[in-house]
């Protein structure tokens, strides 16, 4: 018996396989500009993560931890004491530097850290945790060497062990629209006690760029940033003057 032929495929017109290929690479290139627009825009108005370049947060924060924080406090969230945040350089906290430690140029790591591709560093950012809010009274230190918060001790569980709440005493009045910030590892921390030139060392509240929530590198350090919840829960509100 004879077999009958099919028809035969019809031959591709010329040039529709570099049509195709250009069509996969501008679908290509399409996806990676939503992926990129997205995370700036995630970057800009939700979270941003950063890198812990020092140990004066030690031992809830250690250099190298990779760090999430959240832009809507404050914002639509109020800060609290007990509050660990990330703040802009209010001016000679830290010092100059043109390397962020990542080992790539300059432009190439300022441009992925834009778009939020990469962990910000300590640049031009700090963290610290915040002790005392608008109003707030804070003093170093009474007979038991606490510090009092509107004239109430507190015991600061954060603070790294064998650390003093403070070496350096002091009693300030935080203004409004400012906050008191030290680190955990006060005998490594050259925070508000030590910036006392500009603004008593009170941080404006328009430096904060958000509250660090989660650590989430390395994986074995996996987990939350919260804030203690007994330790002010004694401490009356003030109001800003």
């Amino acid at each position: 018996m004879r077999l009958r032929r099919g028809p035969a495929s019809p031959t591709p017109p010329p040039g529709a396989a570099r049509r195709a290929g250009l069509g996969g690479f501008l679908e290509t290139v399409l996806i990676l500009l939503i992926a990129l627009v997205l995370s700036l825009l995630i970057k800009t108005f939700l979270v941003q993560a950063f890198s812990i370049p020092s140990g004066s947060m030690e031992d809830t924060l250690l250099v190298g931890d990779r760090v999430l924080v959240s832009k809507l406090t404050p914002g639509p969230f109020d800060l609290h004491r007990g509050d660990v945040v990330v703040f802009k350089d209010p001016g000679g906290w830290l010092p100059a530097t043109t390397d962020d430690g990542s080992g790539l140029p300059h432009a190439v790591s300022s441009a992925l850290t834009f778009i939020g591709l990469m962990p910000a560093d300590a640049g031009e950012h700090l963290i610290k945790r915040v002790i005392g809010l608008p109003g707030d009274t804070v003093v170093c230190c009474d007979a038991q060497h606490r510090l009092t918060v509107n004239g109430v001790p507190v015991t600061e569980s954060y603070v790294r062990a064998g650390n003093s709440p403070s070496d350096e005493p002091f009693t300030v009045t935080v203004q409004a629209d400012h906050l008191w910030v030290m680190g955990d590892n006060r005998a490594e921390s050259l925070d508000s006690r030590f910036h006392r030139e500009l603004d008593g060392g009170q941080v404006p509240i328009g430096n904060v760029v958000g509250k660090a929530f989660a650590i989430v590198w390395p994986l074995s350090r996996f987990g939350g940033v919260t804030e203690p919840p007994d330790v002010f829960a004694k401490v009356p509100a003030r109001s800003p003057s």
